[in-house]
């Protein structure tokens, strides 16, 4: 289930440039956002839990960059 909304990546891509913008764009762009920031979620946990941490921390999301 998708947990970001649409207009706000749709700003994104228009931000970037697009003069326009398809809903299906929108919707990949949302998919593949959503997918990356996951990932970059469960790196940030193992750099939080190195640390002995429970609570993940800006710079855990940083390093997992």
């Amino acid at each position: 289930m998708a947990e970001l909304p649409l207009a706000p990546v749709k700003r994104v891509i228009k931000n970037a440039g697009a003069d326009r913008v398809s809903d299906d764009a929108v919707e990949a762009m949302r998919d593949l956002l959503e997918d990356r920031a996951e990932d970059l979620a469960k790196e940030a946990k193992q750099y939080a839990n190195h640390a002995d941490r429970k609570t993940v921390k800006k710079e855990d999301v940083r390093a997992a960059k």
